[in-house]
């Protein structure tokens, strides 16, 4: 019983991480993007 339980908590968390790190990256390369056309903006002013 508490193996199973265990088993499952490992499973949830190793899932958590790798989808934290996912949605990080991710929202990381949007932020540097929205950053980078506001500079080109801001320069062409």
């Amino acid at each position: 019983m508490i193996k199973t339980i265990l088993i499952i908590i490992i499973s949830v968390s190793i899932f958590g991480l790798l989808i934290f790190v996912i949605v990080r990256n991710l929202m990381k390369r949007k932020i540097d993007e929205l950053v980078n056309n506001q500079k080109k903006k801001s320069n062409k002013l």
